[in-house]
């Protein structure tokens, strides 16, 4: 399998590009700054809102509603970009680098409990995933919880102080995890602390730091394609990565402050 570099988004962002996510319409949601800004299938930007903190992750539910995680709150804004609720749960107590959905519930990566919190959609909480453990939570030196869900309600977050990818239940039973520690072999994680962030499409798709890359797997774990090294700020971390139904792949430069878009070469 191999991609190819199709189109970049730059120039919106002034200070940070923290978060990417695709809703049903393969419309882009790019968070970064203070803000949120919406784009269409061809990069053209669509429509922008503020939020009252800066944006840290952003995730589009079925219905359109965007939930922007922040320090210690998520906002939650219609899909035309109008304020409708927030949450500040005492669960919330970090900051929030990841926002997904697994069923009925809305999940929050928070970095300061190293672990996801699982709420409801009126904000109750329910659980918390990826604490089960001797260490009592996730090993993220890099400073970002990050995760992807499945059709079948799996979820798979980035383990970076382990070279690893894990898979839970949305209870937080562990199921199992992919991926090693190699320096040398492309299939495997480098340096202190990889993968950093992970998205979920008709692959697992990873990002990594030092020197930044993206990749796809198999659930198996089998390494599919590199889609990228070399388009990146060498100095680039915690590059978050979404992908839309037709298999392109977005994916936020943190320094460059833009989005490289690539797509799978059709054989």
């Amino acid at each position: 399998m191999q991609y190819r570099h199709v189109a970049t988004i730059g120039g919106q962002f002034k200070a940070t590009l923290s978060g990417l996510a695709i809703d049903a319409h393969g419309h882009l949601y790019a968070a970064g700054d203070s803000e949120i800004r919406v784009f269409d299938s061809g990069g053209q930007l669509r429509r922008r809102w503020a939020t009252s903190r800066p944006v840290l992750s952003v995730a589009v539910a079925g219905d359109g509603t965007v939930y922007a995680g922040q320090e210690r709150q998520i906002e939650i804004f219609d899909a035309s970009g109008k304020l409708v609720r927030t949450w500040r749960n005492q669960k919330l107590v970090g900051r929030v680098t990841a926002i997904g959905f697994c069923g009925d519930g809305v999940l929050a990566g928070d970095t300061w409990d190293r672990a996801i919190q699982r709420f409801d959609r009126d904000g109750k909480f329910l659980n918390t995933i990826g604490k089960d453990n001797p260490v009592n939570g996730l090993l993220i030196p890099n400073g970002v919880v990050d995760f992807g869900v499945d059709a079948t309600g799996v979820i798979y977050a980035a383990n970076p102080g382990k070279h690893r990818v894990e898979r839970y239940t949305e209870g937080g039973e562990l199921l199992g995890h992919i991926g090693r520690f190699d320096g040398n072999d492309p299939a495997g994680f480098t340096g202190c602390c990889n993968p950093t962030n992970v998205a979920i499409g008709s692959a697992l798709y990873t990002t990594e730091k030092a020197g930044p890359r993206v990749k796809a797997y198999d659930f198996n774990g089998k390494l599919l394609a590199v889609i990228a090294t070399d388009l990146f700020d060498t100095t680039c971390k915690n590059m978050d990565i979404a992908v839309d139904r037709s298999g392109r792949v977005y994916v936020a430069d943190t320094v460059k402050l833009a989005v490289f878009v690539f797509e799978p070469v059709k054989a």
